[in-house]
């Protein structure tokens, strides 16, 4: 793939056209990620829950984050709400049960977040984890990173 970048970026160079330069998505080493590419930072017994870069990348510029109620309870793999984005709809996955303690109501005016800081002002809710033994069931940076390259390669 690498080569073919390369072949783009001359040809494109000799021809004299530019053409948009987009790297891997971003991974962040201390978190956990599931197969729908929600993350998951976890501190103690509470986690932060967002999509990952991988998600927000291919949904396109979100438009609109459904929100779900403060102690309403998720459960791992299950989904909480969904992401609007000019492309699709998609629901989003908790990667850990528990209840929900907080929701980021900043993206009720402001959904962009999810685009522009998708690991940090882009969060989207914090939950009290009832079973940190679930975190086994998850990737770590490394693991998620070649997992999207695999799934990318298949599109």
């Amino acid at each position: 793939m690498a080569s073919r970048l390369v072949w783009a970026s001359r040809a494109a160079s000799y021809l004299r056209i530019s053409i948009p330069y987009r790297g891997f998505a971003s991974v962040v080493k201390d978190l956990k990620y599931a197969t729908s590419h929600e993350w998951v930072k976890v501190e103690g017994d509470k986690a932060t829950v967002g999509i990952t870069d991988h998600a927000q990348d291919h949904l396109g510029d979100v438009v609109y984050v459904e929100l779900p109620e403060v102690g309403t309870s998720v459960k791992q793999d299950g989904s909480f709400g969904a992401v609007e984005s000019v492309k699709a709809t998609s629901d989003i996955n908790s990667p850990v049960s528990g209840k929900i303690i907080e929701v980021n109501e900043e993206l009720s005016s402001s959904p962009g977040l999810v685009n522009s800081s998708p690991y940090e002002n882009g969060w989207i809710i914090k939950v009290e984890v009832s079973d940190s033994g679930e975190l086994k069931n998850l990737m770590d940076s490394e693991q998620y990173s070649k997992f999207c390259e695999e799934e990318d390669s298949k599109h």
